[in-house]
């Protein structure tokens, strides 16, 4: 995978970070958008990648469009790259992990983001700067985010997913309304998180619909931190289950194994996966 050169957008931990660390394994370069480098100083890991300069650390900020510009560029300045991702990652659950903000909890909402349109914001920055030849985007998003969706989740998860997760849902429902959007996908006007989240115009600050092809959205169960069981070469069972659209008795999966998934499958298979919004789960 020496060829694959990667703009890591919401990096710096979770999935975002667990599908770095395997694609610098892999020999691909990465360069990550952070609002601080310094998060990495104790990174052993990370910091042998970034003295090999096949990791490299911009500082910026997603939600300003001059700073994700900035990165694409420097992206671009590793070598003249045939293929590059984007990733903007985000996970649900209390413990929050979005580009540039706070998670906290409420009686009133559960849990909420300030500002409450991370990942919207910073994947129209992304897609408003998109460098030519255009990149392939993968995101991250959540299973259970649309009403139909919603109407499949496992009965115990409803609550859940209804009440203390219905705000940084929002947020991921404005994300994949943009990508509808611009890859030709149908969307539900019902389930469009509104203006507040999206901002006024949102449209014309990216690609027309239907013509960003080269995309994929990955939407994961219930995050957990368990282990990556796909690495367990003594499973004698597969140690996760995708599918495009919805998946029935999704519970939960490992944010180390949609990190696998997402290198392992989407990446190294691209042309299965292309055009595809995917559920994984166990």
């Amino acid at each position: 995978m020496n060829d694959i050169k990667v703009l890591a957008v919401g990096g710096s931990r979770n999935i975002g970070y667990y599908a770095s660390l395997r694609l610098l394994n892999l020999g691909a370069t990465v360069t990550f958008l952070l609002r601080s480098p310094s998060v990495f100083n104790d990174d052993a890991t990370i910091k042998r990648y970034v003295n090999s300069g096949k990791a490299r650390l911009v500082k910026g900020n997603a939600h300003v469009r001059e700073d994700v510009e900035r990165a694409w560029t420097e992206a671009a300045k590793v070598d003249e790259f045939s293929q590059l991702s984007c990733s903007v990652t985000s996970s649900g659950g209390p413990r929050h992990t979005y580009v540039g903000g706070t998670g906290r909890f409420t009686l009133s909402k559960g849990f909420v983001i300030s500002p409450p349109n991370l990942v919207t914001q910073a994947l129209l920055n992304c897609l408003e700067t998109l460098p030519t030849p255009t990149p392939k985007i993968i995101t991250i998003s959540s299973a259970g985010l649309t009403r139909a969706s919603h109407k499949n989740l496992p009965l115990l998860l409803k609550p859940l997913y209804g009440y203390l997760l219905q705000v940084p849902h929002k947020d991921k429902c404005g994300a994949e309304e943009i990508l509808a959007h611009c890859a030709g996908w149908p969307w539900e006007e019902c389930d469009s998180p509104g203006p507040e989240i999206l901002g006024a115009n949102w449209k014309e600050r990216v690609p027309d619909g239907g013509q960003l092809k080269s995309v994929v959205v990955i939407r994961p169960a219930l995050l957990t931190d368990g282990e990556c069981r796909a690495d367990d070469a003594s499973r004698n069972k597969q140690a996760y289950r995708v599918n495009e659209g919805d998946l029935s008795g999704s519970y939960m999966v490992s944010r180390k194994d949609v990190a696998h998934f997402l290198v392992e499958g989407v990446i190294k298979d691209w042309d299965t996966w292309q055009g595809k919004r995917v559920s994984i789960a166990y």
